[in-house]
């Protein structure tokens, strides 16, 4: 599966695609934590010091929010999906 990176988060991890070798049955959490293992710089803007994700990066899988969806971040994701990680965005 792909992962895009965007702002300070590509930053952080040097990269702006990530590509994930996850196993079939995977959720959206685990494809962070998997993230967040092979690019530990991300741990800093991506999780809280209890290690769940902090509340203002938006994550999309193929699109949608997963935030909206009743699963979160117990979405399961396949090997075709792709995950957007975005910071806070805010101007004016």
């Amino acid at each position: 599966m792909q992962v895009k990176l965007f702002a300070d988060l590509a930053e952080a991890a040097g990269e702006k695609r990530v590509d994930l070798d996850l196993d079939g049955d995977a959720t959206v959490g685990e494809a962070v934590d998997a993230l967040v293992d092979a690019y530990p710089g991300l741990a800093e803007r991506v999780l809280a010091d209890d290690g769940a994700l902090v509340d203002r990066v938006n994550v999309l899988r193929n699109g949608e929010n997963v935030f909206a969806a009743a699963d979160g971040l117990e979405t399961p994701i396949d090997g075709d999906d792709e995950l957007a990680l975005f910071p806070p965005v805010s101007g004016g």
